[in-house]
């Protein structure tokens, strides 16, 4: 009997530490872009050794490829990070403009994701700015912190667009580009932005992990704590408190938060509770009934442009 107890307790110690060796690799990868990675091939695709690999050891994900630009007259801008990263942007003037909306796109992508949101905030009145995060289409870096070194990106932006004298500003973003503003506006008491639109924010970055834990027919549990654990460790930071519903409580402006119904990331759950922690008197929650983790302006064009219209024009 002791004997087998031994072999027991021996078996979960190299289960415990398998699991987290396969957790760390994993982690760095979906934490990781590269420039020169080849594409990622399809699971059907793959020989018995890559598709054992991708299991044991993640994958190399390359940086998404510019695949948009505006169909309007735009300026390619460059600023810098306080920790010293070079950032790309498109500003779009427009004539008489009641302000300038900044939009941040999601986690994967690049500001071609965010074009056609643009287009519609130009066409409402605005000046319209986009930018890549660090590691994401043409900025510099290799290193996606899921939203927690990239309000640092949020801040660099935002003063480019402060700097030529603009005072009305708005804050759009998706999915992580929404996480990250809220943690931006935590961090950084500078940013004051007149009004903030959200869509389909995390609540925290443990849900931001079940969710594409989620995607990919997998259990939650453990890999969802190994995973947020491992992410913020080999980056320096405590992944657990890295939770946009707990940033929400310092967003006091006008908050429009819109979310897909068919969301397979991000919860009802949490999206509500993002919602209630707003500490904003003057908010709003929309839900797009035919809609996903998309864009909910290119799935559900009529509806977006009434909520949002309706957002802007509300004082």
């Amino acid at each position: 009997m002791k004997k087998f107890l031994k072999w027991v307790a021996y078996f979960l110690l190299f289960l415990f530490v398998f699991l987290n060796i396969v957790s760390a690799f994993h982690a760095y990868k979906f934490t990781h872009f590269y420039d020169a990675a080849t594409e990622i091939k399809k699971p059907e695709m793959q020989s018995g050794w890559e598709k054992t690999k991708s299991i044991l050891f993640g994958m190399n994900y390359p940086k998404r490829r510019i695949t948009a630009v505006p169909s309007l007259p735009y300026q390619t801008f460059y600023t810098e990070t306080k920790d010293g990263i070079r950032l790309e942007g498109w500003y779009v003037p427009k004539r008489e403009a009641k302000g300038t909306v900044i939009l941040f796109h999601g986690h994967g992508g690049n500001k071609s994701g965010v074009v056609s949101e643009a287009e519609a905030f130009y066409n409402f009145g605005y000046n319209v700015c986009m930018a890549d995060f660090r590691a994401h289409g043409n900025s510099e870096g290799n290193t996606c912190t899921i939203g927690y070194k990239e309000s640092e990106d949020v801040k660099a932006i935002y003063d480019y667009v402060t700097a030529k004298g603009e005072k009305n500003i708005i804050l759009y973003g998706i999915s992580l580009g929404a996480a990250t503003i809220t943690k931006a506006i935590t961090d950084h008491k500078e940013i004051k932005p007149s009004k903030v639109i959200l869509e389909m924010p995390f609540a925290s970055l443990t849900e931001a992990v079940k969710g594409r834990l989620r995607i990919m027919h997998l259990p939650a549990q453990p890999f969802a704590a190994l995973l947020t654990f491992w992410g913020g460790t080999e980056h320096g930071f405590w992944a657990f408190e890295h939770n946009p519903e707990e940033y929400a409580a310092n967003i006091h402006v006008p908050v429009l938060l819109q979310w897909g119904q068919n969301d397979a990331r991000v919860t009802d759950e949490e999206t509500k509770t993002v919602f209630n922690n707003l500490a904003s008197k003057q908010k709003r929650l929309v839900v797009y009934e035919q809609s996903g983790h998309q864009s909910l302006l290119n799935n559900e064009p009529q509806k977006w442009m009434s909520s949002v219209k309706r957002f802007l024009e509300k004082t």
